[in-house]
């Protein structure tokens, strides 16, 4: 039994360093535990602070481009403190967005086109920018040159045909030009009466500059004739006006019932047109007219009606034994005289009834014998006609 006893006692014993080392395995365990504890809670505070922000605010800068035709497909830049490029709509609006706070630059561009202003500087502070406004004018070009000689060019008629058309007349040294003109292809055309073109037409095609040089050579056509033309008003002074031409080749013609007149046939060269009427004075009394390979009309006169005037003369009798008298004119002074009674005068007053309108007569006398001795003339008189 004691025996026994003492092996328990020893088993017990030996048994007690298995349990101290379960024991402190247990108490590992807890030391082991309790940092995880600790850890697992610290990891839940570190995914707190990790929390993404949400994202800063964005803002609009928007604006129009005027009128339509320029605005709409233009161009806008954006720079500064962010770059970007847009194109403006049909209605010529345009937008930027998802832009931060800051300084920007915004500038349109279109071809052909110039914009006012050129650029618009703006800044965004917390809140979106609207009426940033441009207004667009489309450049315009011309297309011109010269036609040659210039008595050819001068007064040519020039047709502008293709992207626009127009018509134009060149000046006295043969020069024209076309201006306001869009980007586009072109034909000019000159043309004139009695002459030929060389070329008969050219291309020009404008592409953001003027176009000058588009050149041409007239050449009169051989034995062309021309015209001159015009009227004689009022009817009254016109109609049967007797029409006289000189210079480079002469011809008469008579006005119709409506005071029209002309002369055909005529080759190129100075002329000089009077018209006559009895009764009637003219304004202006003469025309010069120069014929170029072209008919010339509306060479026109105005009639004025002569107001009928006469002029009395009276004189002092002979001293001596005389039959009559005889009396002279001039529209000179002091020469010139002619006589314009046909019988002698046997009173001593005369009338005279042949006077024009506007004109300075001067008179004298003669005294005539039975033998028909004259004597010398009288003193001189005077007599304005208005």
């Amino acid at each position: 039994m004691k025996f026994e006893q003492e092996r328990d006692a020893g088993s017990a014993l030996a048994d007690f360093p298995v349990l101290a080392s379960r024991a402190k395995r247990a108490l590992l365990c807890m030391a082991t535990l309790l940092p995880a504890v600790l850890l697992w809670g610290c990891a839940g505070i570190v995914s707190g602070q990790n929390t993404t922000p949400p994202p800063p605010q964005t803002y609009n800068i928007s604006g129009t481009i005027s009128p339509v035709t320029g605005g709409n497909g233009a161009t806008v830049t954006l720079s500064g403190a962010a770059s970007a490029t847009t194109t403006a709509n049909s209605s010529g609006s345009y937008t930027f967005t998802a832009l931060a706070n800051g300084t920007y630059t915004i500038t349109p561009s279109h071809t052909s086109y110039s914009f006012s202003p050129a650029s618009l500087s703006t800044t965004v502070n917390g809140a979106n920018v609207a009426g940033k406004n441009f207004t667009a004018t489309a450049q315009t070009y011309s297309i011109s040159g010269t036609i040659s000689p210039a008595a050819g060019g001068n007064g040519a008629t020039v047709t502008l045909s293709g992207a626009t058309s127009a018509t134009t007349t060149a000046n006295s040294a043969g020069n024209y030009v076309f201006t306001g003109l869009a980007n586009g292809t072109y034909a000019v055309t000159p043309s004139r009466t009695g002459y030929t073109f060389s070329p008969g037409a050219q291309g020009a095609t404008v592409n953001g500059a003027n176009v000058s040089g588009v050149n041409f050579t007239a050449t009169p056509q051989v034995g062309q004739t021309y015209s001159i033309s015009g009227t004689i008003s009022p009817i009254a002074g016109g109609s049967g006006a007797t029409v006289l031409l000189s210079g480079a080749a002469g011809a008469t013609t008579v006005a119709n019932s409506s005071g029209n007149y002309s002369f055909a046939s005529l080759a190129s060269g100075t002329y000089f047109v009077t018209p006559a009427n009895t009764g009637y004075t003219f304004s202006p009394v003469n025309q010069s007219v120069s014929i170029s390979a072209a008919n010339v009309s509306g060479v026109n006169f105005t009639a004025t009606a002569q107001v009928a005037h006469t002029v009395a003369l009276t004189w002092n009798p002979s001293t001596s034994t005389v039959s009559g008298y005889n009396v002279y004119r001039s529209t000179v002074s002091g020469t010139g005289f002619a006589r314009i009674n046909s019988l002698l005068v046997a009173p001593l007053s005369y009338t005279d009834s042949n006077v024009l309108n506007g004109t300075t007569y001067y008179y004298v006398t003669t005294a005539v014998d039975a033998a028909g001795v004259e004597s010398n003339f009288s003193n001189q008189a005077t007599a304005v006609i208005p």
